[in-house]
């Protein structure tokens, strides 16, 4: 390698290294303009002797490692500003005072550590802006600490034993955050916190605080915004608190608070409040008045639903309300109102119900209400926004017919078809009707100035020409003839392109008569030497010129070009491409001809006075790219489990690395072995194999041969290849277990190069918190270096610079040298796209496994790929709404619909009905024609019959009849509560048996609910009922027999009449329907009342059809039910008698006509 990079490296991330047993790698020091280092747990005892070295280091990180002594290499850094020693074994005698006289040192943190005191000499530091002490056994402070230190912005003192302060901390009036939390505190008053202005964060959780020992003058305080009083034992909030305008955080939770004060909405600008596990009965009115209020916790309290004011909800940016352990009922219907609530936990309450329509809030993303035996969740929203997207049409008028002018041929409904417009319609018609005259005004004015313009321009081409022909009148005839010129040849009308052919020729070619000859090399022309003219390689090319000296003196030139019997494409092109690029420079009239190796015409020989030699091979390169095999190196990895995947561990391609117990994967090119142990398992093995075809497939294109080798079993090849590095094949006596059970494999590492002015960078990319590579970490502008240990990879992407990728290659190369490797680690440069299996099993999540759907063909999965939903949710829907614009149509008359009907039950013969029951199809019984359940599937088999067609009798067949035909159609019916199995089952089976029986003449029509065909319904007579669930449902021990209410509907046509049973609620009835409504007495259904509900302006047939539905579905069912029908008046006859079942109310006159013939009443039934 050339020059070391190691002098530009100004930061590199070691951590997670094991630097134990004086592993440390001594490079370190040759990285003379390092400025930050990390070398966080690497099991140092003590700092390298190397960063005595670094000058220039003003970075150092140390922190979970095990030192209890930092010597003289660390004092002697003079540029040093931030020092971590956290989580170590550091005591006050561990540090000297010396590393406190570094003038720049402005960060240090000494927590989680053994310090009993002080260290000795820390007042020196006397540019500190950070100082961490917390997690240690620090008994007191010296006073003289906080006489130097006067600069501190930072202050963390938590977790320690402090008792009190000393008074000299009024002296850190810059000090921005002060910690003292965890400490024994109750004898100290806090009388310094009024000195220290600055202050922005008071943390004192878990200090013994009271309301007595807490300053109750805290004016002075103007930049706080955080305070931390929790688990202090406090029975209301400090008085002093409220005094402070800029308070943001507020943290009382963990006390004994039973109230809190009404006070609180005096911090107007509070947005965080914690109240949790305290004694709170109810909450203020006057928290309701905190307008900035985003998150609100009131955990482990004893609030009751009265306890939280009715106007909680209004605070207009609450995001997040916990109210989790309390005794709440509910919570304010005001929470409709807070539209920025995201979170709402409720969890362990006595909840019941919540406000209707709360799930439906805009930003709301949870709402925990575990722990709650009588709540009843609220309906799970639909997918609500995505319709108001699709149905997002300004229906304007104004709109609409824009939107059909520019549809071009959309017809608009006339007066005589589609009746007059609506009142509003004309109304926006009226009140656009100037709007529509100014448009046109404007259109007549741009249409007659572009007309005026158009005959200006035509005006001044007709005075050119009228010009033109005074002027040949003018003219003699002599001149006339002078004019006329002999017309040149097409070939010289040709427009030469001007072509710069200096770049290719000199000026002096073809002006000395000879012979010049080129070469093709790299796609351009190269002039050969005399000495080997007529000498031809067969895998080249060459341009032959020959100038001579014609008969009238000028200089006159052949040109030819040879074409070598194996020269390569480009070479054949470009000697075509620069003979003729040869003719135009010189501007010779010649032709170029082609001569072909072996075919030469006489004339070329003579051009070279017949000295032609052929010479094997090429004297000059391909200017194509050309890809040369590329010998792999034998690799062999060892297999773990990690997980659902496996883990390759690269080791030594030796046969003592061969364990028993482990599965091994030997990749040398164009074969791949997989050697098996007789104790490895069965899951690594199939693993194993899957993994090898994948490499073969992705990798080899499928060209490598796997060989699977059990022990005991090996190929001869097998050892030869395992014994490549040596000279002789070496095979064991015996295969050991090695390998320890407590092997854990080496953590990667993954870095990204950073490149500035003059310096590298090696950061580390932090990782989740499962410490696993993903490979989302790797982003397309960057180039990333991945550490294995046995392997480092260089992983560029697509978009990144080409500086950072050269940077790239010389800094993996620097890490393989910078740490303890094994001798086979080798350095693999990997491109974006172009990842190796063996790359890919690095990182969690990472396959190319492809998705496989046996229900969609080949041509589906190529139009959209294999994620279909992701291809469904990236279309944009179209919607053509000139429908709405077109003309109704008009309604079928009861006379024609009528006709139809009989004509459609006269051609069939006959239908038989099936039903879905336990997964296979049963014959429906005749009293349930007619019926059908929204959860269940229904198959019709019809047979129609088809006249025979009338022709002319054959001469040989006049006394043959024309036979009748038949046709079999099949309507599968589903439901709109029912799956897609009942679709499946038909398919697979009872379609099968139809098809065999009918053949061609079979037809299948699928059809779902309320999506019928006239045909299909024509068959019904007008009685088709629809009914909800199922249509044996499961009757468990609380079943009851429900209410039914069903509405006879038609639209379009009578043909299209349908009862269909809907919800039973009074705000459904309307005056131009009729109704059924069937009302049990008892829960096993078997007396009731059915009342037949006809409207004052119902057709007077739709009303008898209801009637004869209603005598058919219910007469003779149960020997209790009565039936009573009726029509809906306005006038009151008597006393109404009430009767309410469910939603719907009943009103039926007092004075019935009773009719013993019949077991229906006359009665006139109205509903509230």
């Amino acid at each position: 390698m050339a020059a070391s990079v190691l002098p530009f490296v100004r930061g590199i991330d070691c951590s997670n290294y094991d630097f134990t047993n004086g592993n440390f790698p001594r490079t370190i020091g040759d990285m003379v303009g390092l400025r930050w280092l990390k070398l966080d747990q690497t099991g140092l005892t003590e700092a390298p002797e190397e960063l005595g070295k670094l000058q220039k280091l003003e970075h150092l990180s140390l922190k979970r490692n095990k030192i209890d002594k930092v010597y003289g290499e660390v004092t002697t850094l003079p540029c040093l500003r931030s020092l971590n020693l956290r989580y170590n074994s550091l005591r006050s005698s561990s540090l000297p005072q010396d590393i406190f006289q570094v003038e720049e040192l402005t960060t240090l943190d000494l927590s989680h550590n053994n310090l009993r005191q002080v260290p000795d000499g820390l007042e020196r530091a006397k540019s500190l802006l950070v100082l961490n002490l917390s997690h240690n056994n620090i008994e007191a402070i010296p006073s003289q600490l906080f006489v130097q230190l006067t600069d501190l912005l930072f202050l963390d003192l938590s977790h320690n034993r402090l008792e009190t302060l000393p008074p000299q901390t009024r002296r850190l009036v810059n000090l921005q955050t002060l910690i003292l939390n965890g400490n024994p505190m109750a004898n100290y008053q806090m009388r310094q916190l009024p000195s220290l202005t600055a202050l922005r964060s008071l943390q004192v959780r878990d200090t013994q605080r009271n309301v007595l020992n807490i300053p109750s003058s805290l004016e002075a305080l103007l930049d706080v915004g955080e305070v931390d009083l929790s688990q202090n034992g406090l029975s209301r909030i400090p008085d002093g608190l409220f005094v402070l305008p800029t308070l943001r955080r507020l943290n009382m939770s963990n006390n004994v608070m039973t109230e809190l004060h009404s006070a609180i909405d005096l911090w107007s600008k509070l947005e965080t409040v914690n109240l949790s596990r305290n004694q709170l009965r109810s909450l203020p009115e006057s928290i309701c008045l905190l307008s900035c209020l985003r998150r609100l916790y009131v955990d482990s309290n004893n609030l009751e639903s009265e306890g939280l004011p009715a106007e909680l909800g209004r605070l207009p940016a609450l995001e997040v309300f916990s109210a989790s352990d309390n005794k709440l009922e509910t919570i304010p219907d005001t929470f409709l109102k807070c539209v920025s609530l995201k979170k709402l936990i409720l969890i362990n309450n006595r909840l019941r119900y919540l406000p209707k329509g709360i799930q439906y809030l805009p930003k709301l993303e949870l709402i925990e209400t575990r722990g709650n035996p009588d709540f009843k969740a609220p309906p799970k929203p639909n997918p609500h926004a995505l319709a108001n997207a699709y149905y997002n049409i300004d229906f304007s008028l104004q709109h609409q017919l824009r939107l059909a002018s520019a549809a071009g041929t959309v017809a608009l409904p006339t007066p005589q078809e589609s009746g007059t417009l609506s009142k509003q319609s004309s109304l926006d018609a009226g009140s656009n009707t100037s709007l529509d005259k100014d448009n046109v005004r404007k259109r007549g004015r741009r249409g007659r100035h572009q007309q005026e313009e158009a005959d200006q321009d035509q005006a001044k081409i007709l005075k050119g020409l009228k010009d033109v022909a005074k002027d040949k009148n003018h003219k003699s005839i002599d001149e006339l003839k002078a004019e006329s010129l002999k017309p040149r040849k097409w070939v010289e009308s040709l427009e030469k392109p001007t072509l710069d052919y200096s770049e290719f020729f000199e000026e002096d070619v073809g002006q000395i008569p000879g012979l010049t000859i080129w070469e093709i090399e790299n796609f351009l022309p190269c002039q050969v030497d005399e000495s080997v003219h007529g000498k031809f390689y067969e895998a080249d090319c060459y341009i032959v010129l020959k100038t001579f000296i014609d008969e009238s003196g000028s200089l006159s030139w052949k040109i030819s070009f040879w074409i070598g019997e194996k020269a390569t494409l480009d070479k054949k092109a470009c000697a075509a491409i620069h003979a003729v690029n040869l003719r135009n420079f010189l501007g010779a009239q010649c032709r170029t001809i082609r001569e072909e190796q072996g075919d030469e015409s006489p004339e070329f020989i003579s051009m070279i006075d017949g000295d032609l030699v052929y010479l094997e091979g090429c004297r000059t390169a391909s200017g194509f790219y050309t890809v040369d095999e590329i010998e792999l190196p034998a690799r062999l990895y060892r297999i773990h489990a990690s997980g659902p995947s496996i883990h390759l561990e690269p080791v030594a391609v030796h046969a003592d690395e061969l364990d028993p117990r482990h599965v091994f994967l030997l990749d040398a090119g164009r074969k791949m072995f997989i050697w098996t142990g007789i104790k490895s398992k069965n899951t690594l093995r199939s693993k194993t194999r899957l993994l090898a075809e994948k490499i073969n497939k992705e990798e080899r294109k499928g060209t490598a041969d796997i060989i699977v080798c059990a022990q005991g079993k090996e190929t001869e090849d097998w050892w030869e290849v395992l014994s490549s590095e040596s000279d002789e094949t070496y095979r064991p006596s015996v295969i050991r277990e090695h390998v320890t059970e407590e092997f854990v494999p080496f953590a990667a590492k993954l870095y990204r190069v950073g490149l500035g002015m003059g310096y590298l960078e090696l950061p580390q990319v932090e990782l989740t918190t499962r410490g696993k590579l993903e490979h989302k970490l790797l982003e397309t502008n960057g180039v990333y270096l991945i550490d294995c240990l046995g392997e480092v990879f260089i992983w560029i992407g697509k978009q990144s610079t080409r500086l950072v990728r050269a940077a790239a290659l010389k800094l993996a190369h620097e890490l393989t040298a910078l740490i303890t490797r094994p001798t086979f680690a080798v350095v693999t440069k990997i491109s974006e796209g172009t990842e190796p299996m063996i790359f890919k099993t690095k990182f969690s999540g990472w396959n190319d496994v492809i998705a496989v759907d046996f229900t969609r063909t080949a041509d589906s999965v190529r139009k959209t790929g294999a994620d279909l939903g992701k291809w469904a949710s990236e279309q944009q829907t179209k919607v053509d709404i000139s429908a709405l614009f077109t003309p109704r149509q008009p309604p079928m008359s009861a006379v024609e619909a009528q006709q139809l009907s009989d004509d459609w039950n006269e051609d069939l013969e006959a239908m038989e009905a099936f039903v879905l029951e336990n997964k296979k199809f049963v014959r429906l019984p005749e009293e349930d024609m007619g019926h059908f359940y929204s959860g269940d599937c229904y198959v019709f088999l019809c047979r129609y019959w088809i006249p025979a067609t009338d022709v002319e009798p054959d001469a040989k067949n006049e006394d043959d009849d024309p036979q009748d035909d038949f046709q079999c159609v099949v309507y599968f019916w589903q439901g709109r509560d029912a799956s897609d199995m009942g679709w499946l089952t038909f398919t697979f089976s009872l379609q099968k048996k139809f098809e065999s029986l009918f053949g061609s003449k079979l037809e299948v029509v699928r059809t779902r609910q309320q999506q019928e065909n006239l045909k299909f319904l024509s068959h019904f007579h007008r009685k088709f009922v629809i009914h909800r669930g199922k249509r044996k449902p499961v009757k468990g021990e609380d079943w009851t027999a429900p209410t039914e209410f069903f509405q006879i509907r038609s639209s379009g046509s009578t043909l299209c009449t349908r009862c269909i049973q809907i919800q039973a609620d009074s705000s459904l009835l309307n005056s131009c329907f009729c109704y059924i409504l069937k009302v049990p007495f008892d829960k096993e259904d078997r007396s009731g009342i059915v009342y037949v509900w006809v409207g004052t302006r119902a057709d007077p047939e739709e009303a008898r059809i209801t009637e004869e539905i209603a005598r058919e579905m219910y007469d003779g069912k149960n020997a209790g039910d009565q039936i009573v029908f009726g029509r809906l008046t306005l006038d009151t006859l008597g006393k109404p008698r009430t009767a309410s079942h469910g939603h719907l109310t009943i009103h039926s006159q007092t004075s019935v006509k009773t009719n013993t013939s019949t077991k229906f009443e006359s009665c006139r039934v109205a509903c509230r």
